[in-house]
């Protein structure tokens, strides 16, 4: 077994090919084994074993800076720099993260969790080696699985080119975010791959050109000569400036015929590629030619991998290559599952919505399946928008459609709307738009960890001028919500948040409607309870607890954070003791909100406000995290019995 000797990135570089080869198949089976057990990104991580091995051979970690984009195909990186051991922890409380991690190694130079920043990161690394501030030697930054859709890689591209930076990018094109990647740079790289496939003679000639123009421009002689050749040219008594632009043009048009991706160099980024990133030798040749060429300022390595590769089902899953996957038997792979509760709940009322209304349109930013919109894509697919991994863009294009008598559906996963903040609030609430925001995974989320908490959304878009924001407890709950939001949104936007993981089930007596709040439960006037979204169910439990104690509590679904319902408020002021609950952070969010509300009432009230820590929350199941946070169903009672007299 190769992989027991493979301790830290040196004990790579003593391989032979073959070894190699045996050593990559030997990560593979490993990842299956520790993601079949624990849960995780497999597809992705998959699909970068040999560029991993590559990487770490060429490069000199952690002196060379090797940097993950997105940090969830950084699994075979964690292996290769000594923490195989401990994949038996992955994404557990306490255990190894899902990402790169900084408290981990030091060869985790950046915790990248949310995708399209890395070239940013790299930048700013850059200036610093420049500075004399920091001993880099190289800065690698590897950027792929959908990340090169979003719009902060582009503006970073962009100065990385015009600073010309040293910077090694390497492209890792799988052809996929979570879906199939929307952009043209792998649309056209795709084209060379089908090429390749099933080649005719002409394809087979320009496939033949185009490896070979890549193999000469990745030659450091090849390079050294054509700068010789233009200080020639330029030097050229009289004509020097014209031949050197009929150089240029030539040299143009042959990228633009074989290289479709030519646009990095108009920003001043070398390109080279595609190369084959299942192929070490072919990837590190790539690599250490990128690495002398880089003196001479920033460099695009363009790899091509497939997502998923070596594993039959993850190779055959159309939706996401088994992108992520629950729990499973590694021999028969994880069962075909579609969304399941808040999310199934979600998905089958946009349907309903869209058609009811002929307005309905849905967008996406990468993520049609874990919203719950394939069934919408399969359904209208002229109504469907999938912007890439794009969040910015999602939302202004919402405000451009809502302008225009459309009712856009933003589907997206709370701790992502947060990169649209500045969107949001200029340029759909500023104008009043009718936007619908449906936002998955709000609170706790767990395993994914602190990047992935949907903490901040309430705290924020109750702050928000004309938002209504909608927090459900039921599946049933949702769709109402969805169905009065298509009447709200006539005032301005709606935001309706829910949680990750299954929905309760309602009776039709048990589903409010509007901006109205609904009282569960009438105690006698010493306890209420008001509880946001899915921390209804503790609040029903914790009253359970208080019943056992001789304490007769009131309950309530706050239903709409905001606007609140005058009528809560009014119960809540009778009451000696109010404590409220939510899934957000505490400071500034719904809870404070109601208690400053009630503050004039009556002094004399005693209250309490729980929510999450303004901190960043590891990750951990959901449920061990809310019972180490008191916000189970004991802490709450607990925080309720230390507040009567």
């Amino acid at each position: 077994m190769h992989l027991e000797r493979v301790a830290r990135p040196e004990d790579l570089r003593g391989l032979t090919g073959t070894e190699l080869d045996e050593l990559a198949t030997e990560i593979r089976d490993f990842v299956v084994d520790a993601v079949s057990g624990t849960g995780g990104h497999l597809g992705s991580n998959l699909g970068v074993v040999e560029l991993s091995i590559a990487l770490h051979r060429v490069f000199e970690s952690p002196r060379d800076a090797i940097l993950w984009d997105t940090g969830h195909q950084a699994y075979i990186h964690k292996i290769l720099t000594g923490r195989g051991d401990r994949f038996s922890e992955l994404r557990q409380a306490g255990g190894l993260s899902g990402y790169p991690s900084r408290e981990e190694s030091d060869h985790d130079v950046i915790e990248n969790s949310h995708a399209s920043t890395v070239l940013s990161y790299a930048y700013g690394l850059a200036v610093a080696r420049d500075a004399g501030t920091a001993d880099r030697r190289h800065i690698v930054a590897v950027i792929g699985d959908g990340a090169m859709t979003g719009g902060l890689a582009f503006e970073a591209l962009n100065n990385l080119g015009h600073s010309g930076r040293r910077v090694i990018i390497v492209l890792n094109d799988n052809g996929r975010s979570y879906a199939p990647t929307v952009s043209n740079l792998w649309a056209n790289a795709q084209a060379v791959d089908e090429r390749e496939n099933h080649p005719s003679f002409a394809s087979r000639v320009v496939g033949s050109l185009s490896n070979a123009l890549t193999d000469i421009r990745l030659n450091p002689v090849y390079v050294r000569r054509q700068r010789r050749l233009e200080r020639f040219l330029e030097q050229l008594p009289g004509v020097g400036p014209q031949a050197e632009k009929a150089l240029e043009a030539i040299k143009a048009g042959v990228r633009e015929f074989l290289q479709p991706p030519a646009f990095f160099e108009a920003l001043g980024v070398r390109y080279v590629g595609p190369v084959d990133g299942h192929d070490i030798a072919a990837t590190e040749e790539a690599l250490r030619n990128a690495e002398q060429l880089s003196a001479e300022g920033p460099i695009v390595v363009h790899v091509l991998t497939q997502k998923g590769r070596g594993y039959a089902p993850a190779e055959h899953d159309d939706e996401k290559h088994l992108h992520d996957a629950p729990t499973f038997d590694r021999n028969a792979g994880p069962p075909r599952v579609g969304p399941s509760g808040y999310t199934q709940a979600f998905s089958e009322s946009i349907l309903k919505l869209a058609e009811n209304d002929a307005r309905v349109v849905a967008i996406t930013a990468a993520m049609p399946g874990p919203t719950g919109l394939i069934p919408f894509q399969e359904r209208f697919p002229d109504r469907f928008f999938d912007v890439g991994i794009a969040e910015q863009h999602a939302v202004t294009a919402a405000a451009g459609m809502a302008m225009s008598g459309l009712r856009p559906v933003v589907a997206i996963y709370s701790t992502f709307l947060s990169r649209a903040w500045d969107q949001v609030v200029y340029d759909v609430a500023l104008h009043r738009l009718p936007v619908i925001f449906c936002l998955d995974r709000a609170g706790v989320t767990g395993p994914d960890g602190a990047s992935h908490h949907g903490m901040y959304d309430l705290a924020l878009l109750t702050k928000v001028p004309g938002m209504r924001v909608l927090a459900p407890s039921s599946a049933q709950e949702l769709q109402q919500m969805l169905t009065d939001a298509a009447t709200l949104a006539d005032d301005g936007p709606v935001v309706i948040r829910y949680p990750r993981g299954e929905a309760r089930q309602a009776t039709d007596a048990e589903v409010g409607s509007g901006l109205s709040a609904r009282q569960v439960a009438e105690g006698s006037g010493g306890i209420c309870l008001l509880a946001v979204g899915r921390m209804l169910e503790t609040a029903e439990e914790a009253a359970a607890l208080l019943a056992e104690r001789g304490h007769s509590a009131t309950v309530w679904d706050v239903r709409s954070c905001s606007v609140l319902d005058p009528a809560m408020l009014a119960d809540a002021a009778r009451h000696d003791v109010v404590v409220t609950l939510e899934d957000g952070i505490a400071d500034g969010g719904v809870g404070a909100a109601i208690i400053s509300a009630l503050s004039d009432s009556d002094t004399g009230r005693r209250t309490a406000v729980l929510g999450l820590p303004t901190a960043f929350i590891p990750q951990g199941s959901p449920a061990e995290i809310l019972h180490r946070l008191g916000l189970d169903a004991g802490g709450v009672a607990t925080t309720c019995l230390s507040l009567i007299d």
